[in-house]
């Protein structure tokens, strides 16, 4: 079944094209400094670094220490990352984090 997003858009298209055609670390952090501001970039990371904990089971009172992300931030990804588009599932998944659980 195709995934039908609720972003799409030629805009977006393009967006995520520029993405993929990065091609190593070097060539993102070029990319995304100048596209986000440092603030952008800071909060989609703690972000990512949320939801690592969350699969590794971490309380929010934890997650809340290492990350210093809000109560508030970490219960709307876990809520992502349960009943969202599964976008968290396919990153952790490839990174290793979700066989890591599994394992366990």
């Amino acid at each position: 079944m195709k995934y039908n997003s609720k972003i799409k858009s030629k805009q977006t298209d393009g967006f995520f094209e520029a993405i993929l055609a990065l091609e190593n670390m070097e060539e993102c952090y070029r990319f995304f400094e100048d596209i986000c501001t440092v603030k952008e970039i800071q909060a989609i990371s703690q972000r990512l670094e949320v939801v690592k904990l969350l699969v590794k089971g971490k309380t929010y009172h934890e997650i809340e220490g290492e990350t210093g992300a809000s109560t508030a931030t970490i219960s709307r990804i876990n809520r992502s990352l349960n009943y969202g588009a599964d976008g968290y599932k396919i990153l952790l998944e490839r990174l290793g984090y979700l066989s890591e659980k599994k394992e366990k």
